[in-house]
Parts: C-alpha cells; sequence; structure tokens
C-alpha cells in the first residue's frame, strides 16, 4: 500500500492556474525528488499537500485513507487541518525559527503544545516534558549540532539554522518529510552539510519528498524523480531514465540549460 496518493491536484490563484491535475503515489522509505524550473508548480504541490494552501480540486490519502478531498466542501475547522498536517513534516526554503528561543527551545516548541491535549498532561506533565526534551536533543545530535542546543539563531550559521529546522520537522514523528528547496539560501560553501542531512535520513530510510535544482545530489540520493512544467507532471522515473536518458523535450531542455551554468 502507498504511505502517500495525490490524485489530479489543481490549484489556481485567481485566473493563473498553477496545478492542473498533479497525481503520483509513493512508498514507505521512498525518496522522490521533483525538479522544474521556477513557477512550474513545485512548491505549490508541496503546500497544497501539507495543507498550507487548499486544492480546489483532488483527492489525498495517506496510508490508503483519504485525509483531503477537494469535492467536500464543509469547512475544516483548524484542529482538522492540524490533525491532517502532522501526517507531514515541512523543511521551508527559509529557516522560520522563532529567534527567542534556542536551538532545543524551537525543536521542543511543537510536541509540548501538542502534549497539552494529553489526558494525562496535567498528571504527568514534568515527565511529559521531559521525555520531549530527550527526544529533541537526540534529534539534534542526529544532525550534528549537539553543542549547540542553547545557542539562539542568530548564534548559527545559515546552515547550522537550517539543520535545527530538519530537527524540528522531525521532531513530531511524520509519516513523510518535505523539503522546500533546503539548500537555496545557503551559501555555496554550507549547502554540503544539508545534503550530507538529507543522506544520512534517506539510509534511515525516511520517507522523503525533495523539491531541489541540485540534480547531481537527486541523482543520488532520489528513488524516483519527477519533473515538473506548467502546472503538471511531464516526466517520472528512476533518475538513471529521467536525468540521463529523458524522453520529453521539455525535460531536456530544463537539464541542457542547468549543464550550462
Amino acid at each position: 500500500m502507498a504511505i502517500l496518493e495525490v490524485k489530479n491536484i489543481h490549484k489556481n490563484f485567481g485566473k493563473t492556474k498553477v496545478l492542473k491535475g498533479v497525481s503520483f503515489s509513493m512508498e514507505k522509505s521512498e525518496v522522490v525528488a521533483i525538479l522544474g524550473s521556477s513557477g512550474s508548480g513545485k512548491t505549490t504541490l508541496l503546500r497544497c499537500i501539507n495543507f498550507l494552501e487548499t486544492a480546489d480540486k483532488g483527492q489525498i490519502l495517506v496510508e490508503g485513507k483519504p485525509i483531503f478531498d477537494a469535492s467536500d466542501k464543509r469547512k475544516k475547522s483548524a484542529s482538522e487541518i492540524r490533525d491532517m498536517q502532522l501526517n507531514f513534516g515541512m523543511v521551508f526554503q527559509s529557516f522560520n525559527l522563532f529567534p527567542q528561543y534556542s536551538a532545543l527551545e524551537n525543536v521542543m516548541l511543537a510536541p509540548k503544545l501538542l502534549a497539552k491535549e494529553r489526558a494525562d498532561f496535567r498528571q504527568n506533565k514534568k515527565q511529559i516534558y521531559k521525555e520531549i526534551e530527550q527526544t529533541c536533543i537526540q534529534l539534534l545530535d542526529r544532525v550534528g549540532l549537539s553543542q549547540k542546543l542553547s545557542n539562539y539563531p542568530c548564534e548559527l550559521s545559515g546552515g547550522q539554522q537550517q539543520r535545527v529546522s530538519i530537527a524540528r520537522a522531525l521532531a513530531l514523528n511524520p509519516k513523510v518529510l518535505f523539503f522546500d528547496e533546503p539548500t537555496s539560501a545557503l551559501d555555496p560553501e554550507l549547502t554540503g552539510e544539508i545534503l550530507k542531512v538529507i543522506r544520512d535520513l534517506a539510509r534511515k530510510q525516511m520517507t522523503m519528498i525533495i523539491v531541489t535544482h541540485e540534480i547531481e545530489f537527486a541523482r543520488n540520493v532520489a528513488d524516483r524523480i519527477i519533473f515538473m512544467d506548467g502546472g503538471v507532471v511531464v516526466e517520472e522515473g528512476a533518475p538513471q531514465y529521467v536525468i540521463d536518458n529523458p524522453q520529453n523535450e521539455r525535460t531536456r531542455a530544463f537539464l541542457s540549460k542547468l549543464s550550462e551554468r
């Protein structure tokens, strides 16, 4: 059974059609890289799957269970949207860390808020928070920041801030982790440390969708490539086919432009 199924997703902004019927599915532990030029709909697709935007048409299923159907016009409550979003973790282009909190506090924030809904929270608050703290320390160690727990974002490099944001996304144990151009805001010399973290997650069988322009990285880490253009999936398949032997002219043109840089 597919862990994620995206069926015929459409999204318009006014008269502009951004997504025009995108469909794909992925298995548990699979890594999918999405390629495409700016404006092709890659980020909008992630935002629709993660319910930061609401698709105008289509369905989203997680582990065979429909969690979104655009034909259902009933307005979702904030708690319903939150529950749908908990299936996914999102790492943004910009780090979006809270400047007033340390690295550890940034990672602990969402789990602590969610813990307040537990039936045993009042009786076991101290123990629950201690467990959350230990888990988040382990996550920061996992991304190589065990020595930066008490540092604030302004005291961290861009690469370190992005690693905090990765740990934060992992803190709620998502079924699928999304990366939206995770290295685009970084200097080239810091890109490698983020790509290393993502490779390590792939080796540990984290299910991931990665929007990226890092072609060699996509080739090495992804099980499957999806190439988007004009709001549709133009071509998809294993990296050795889509990157090394593309069949669609739009895919070939895109890769040719990147190779000229």
